[in-house]
């Protein structure tokens, strides 16, 4: 490969996640590697921002990309898993449903001596050789993030402040890590109480659903709607006016992903924070498979670099937007 190309593809790399240096000297130049990936679903605008990535970041890099879509059903991950061991091909990434409940397809891969690289979401095996690394975001940061926010934002204040949680899918790292870091945060602090907590499965329309139920049983006890994600923030946002309550203002909206819908929230006046988490790992998945697949090592956790947007850096910030 030319060392003018491999120095694009450092800075592109770089630019990406600093935590990630590849070289893939020595790879073929007309060497075409096959990777099978496995989509979560399109349940949200992150995530059709995440298939985009990876599409576009296939055709730029020259890997033959085979693309499947599990509908949120981790039967369907399997599936498709099992599908590409089948296929024989060089990589296998997916993005997690779920945590649990992997191991059986990962040995198969692994006796298949197929490499596997985890996007987005991180999986619980007790045996982590069966795949190589996991490229994406902290999400226990993140949550962590959410509650310093709320922390300082209420600083000032007494109490009690009552938090309405708006989770997402039941058992997925970004919904068990975002709750964990928000009470890693708040569990000392008295004035604090999450009055309400249940799954949106990360759409428009359940957040939407699931804040219609929280406003029937609680009211305006409700201070702040903690959303694990920007669509379940717009549809929760939704009930709200529909309910005649003004978010942003009356109640506190925080929400995680840092999409277009949340900035063009923000800028309204409608929600006051939102925690980045970027879908576009592209990029950097294609680096890494071409790597693995050249025999190259890989760092075990590949962390993506964020930061939190609060509400006034929304107008200014929204044209820049990518996803």
């Amino acid at each position: 490969m030319a060392a003018s190309r491999r120095g694009t593809l450092a800075l592109l790399c770089a630019a990406a996640v600093a935590t990630l240096t590849l070289s893939t000297q020595g790879y073929a130049q007309d060497k075409q590697i096959t990777l099978g990936f496995a989509q979560v679903g399109a349940e949200s605008a992150w995530r059709t921002a995440n298939t985009e990535s990876v599409k576009s970041a296939a055709a730029d890099a020259h890997v033959k990309l085979k693309f499947s879509d599990a509908q949120q059903k981790q039967e369907n991950q399997i599936k498709a898993i099992r599908s590409y061991i089948a296929q024989k091909v060089d990589v296998i990434a997916f993005s997690p449903v779920v945590e649990s409940g992997w191991e059986p397809v990962l040995r198969e891969a692994k006796a298949a001596k197929i490499p596997v690289i985890l996007t987005d979401r991180s999986i619980d095996v007790k045996d982590p050789s069966l795949y190589v690394t996991m490229i994406g975001s902290d999400f226990l940061e993140e949550g962590r993030r959410g509650g310093k926010w709320l922390e300082d934002h209420y600083k000032d204040q007494s109490g009690p402040i009552n938090i309405a949680e708006l989770q997402g899918t039941v058992g997925s790292a970004p919904a068990n890590d975002r709750h964990s870091g928000l009470m890693e945060v708040i569990k000392d602090d008295p004035k604090f109480k999450i009055i309400a907590s249940q799954s949106g499965d990360f759409t428009l329309a359940g957040g939407k659903q699931v804040m219609e139920a929280f406003i029937k049983t609680y009211g305006n006890k409700i201070n702040v709607v903690y959303a694990h994600n920007d669509d379940m923030a717009l549809g929760a946002i939704q009930a709200m006016e529909e309910a005649g309550m003004h978010p942003g203002k009356d109640i506190t909206v925080v929400s995680f992903d840092a999409t277009k819908g949340g900035f063009q929230a923000m800028a309204a006046g409608k929600m006051n924070v939102d925690v980045e988490c970027s879908p576009l790992l592209g990029p950097q998945l294609m680096e890494a498979a071409k790597a693995v697949a050249a025999g190259k090592t890989l760092p075990k956790r590949i962390v993506t670099t964020e930061t939190v947007f609060p509400a006034d850096v929304a107008a200014a910030t929204l044209p820049s937007r990518k996803y």
